[in-house]
């Protein structure tokens, strides 16, 4: 997800209306699910967190929103590993994903593309601090990294624009788990951060590839656990969706007639990802930004 500045304002003022309480418990909060003899989701306030231990300590998948959480993510990840962090990954920028980086050991190797490191620099306010350009990713993907630790092969993918223009995807090879960030909103409404270089009309075509690998578990960066047709399922709402951009750019409807036009038939069981007053991610949300898209009204950034 994106505009986390204002998030955290807004979360901050819930503190001060008597909800820190509230916001203490969330932040500690986290809870491991199983996915196979060495992997784990990690899930609390903020995008799903992929946790792979070895005999010779955990990588870890995402860092959700905060440092606290990332020192807790850190513990959690050792606990579970019997070892220390080795490697850090970032899928993308958001700071749902990436602003716990603060929180692990300083000199840990975070891992991330180059349009994700150059996003967390110029995008993030976390990152404009001195102290935290120590946590921004040390190590760049440009279309595929491989790391051998403790017996176990993990290998991060850059398959082309989607959510942003910077996702990684992660494969723990011998447990034939993928993550993929937010490159796949199981069940829910997507984030499309056009700003960022995400792309509609690109999105299906990396899933295309993504679809490729080999795996069995997939870990989206918002939903549960999923596998395969989790995958194919949103990919077919995706397509339809440019389709509804593509009829409205040719037709040169507005974007008011698109709004109460646009027939969606694949996000009749979606969720709405929303901050009251902040953001929110609904059907109206993904037909403006793709209607934008396809329009010219907004082109992909960076």
């Amino acid at each position: 997800m994106k505009r986390m500045p204002i998030i955290i304002i807004a979360i901050l003022v819930l503190a001060a209306l008597g909800g820190g309480g509230w916001l203490y418990v969330k932040l500690r909060a986290l809870k491991a699910q199983q996915l196979t003899d060495d992997v784990y989701m990690v899930t609390g306030l903020g995008g799903n967190v992929g946790v792979l231990r070895t005999n010779e300590g955990a990588v870890v998948v995402d860092t959700m929103t905060f440092r606290m959480q990332g020192q807790r993510l850190q513990s959690r990840a050792e606990m579970l590993s019997g070892g220390s962090v080795r490697a850090v990954i970032n899928t993308h920028y958001h700071a749902d994903h990436a602003h716990g980086n603060p929180g692990f050991t300083p000199g840990t190797t975070i891992v991330a593309t180059e349009r994700t490191r150059h996003h967390l620099a110029t995008k993030s306010p976390v990152y404009r601090k001195e102290a935290a350009q120590h946590f921004l990713p040390n190590q760049t993907v440009e279309r595929e990294h491989v790391m051998t630790i403790g017996g176990k092969t993990i290998k991060a993918f850059y398959l082309g624009r989607g959510h942003t223009d910077g996702d990684l995807v992660v494969l723990f090879v011998e447990d034939r788990v993928l993550h993929l960030g937010d490159l796949l909103f199981h069940g829910f409404y997507p984030n499309i951060d056009l700003e960022a270089g995400g792309s509609v009309k690109a999105w299906a075509t990396t899933l295309d590839r993504v679809l490729e690998l080999e795996f069995d578990h997939v870990i989206p960066g918002h939903g549960p656990v999923t596998d395969r047709e989790g995958i194919r399922a949103f990919q077919r709402f995706i397509r339809e969706l440019w389709h509804v951009g593509e009829a409205a750019a040719e037709a040169g409807q507005s974007l008011d007639e698109t709004l109460a036009t646009a027939a969606l038939q694949h996000d009749s069981d979606f969720g709405v990802i929303a901050i009251p007053l902040v953001m929110r991610f609904d059907r109206d949300f993904v037909i403006r930004r793709v209607w934008e898209e396809a329009t010219g009204a907004m082109k992909p950034g960076s």
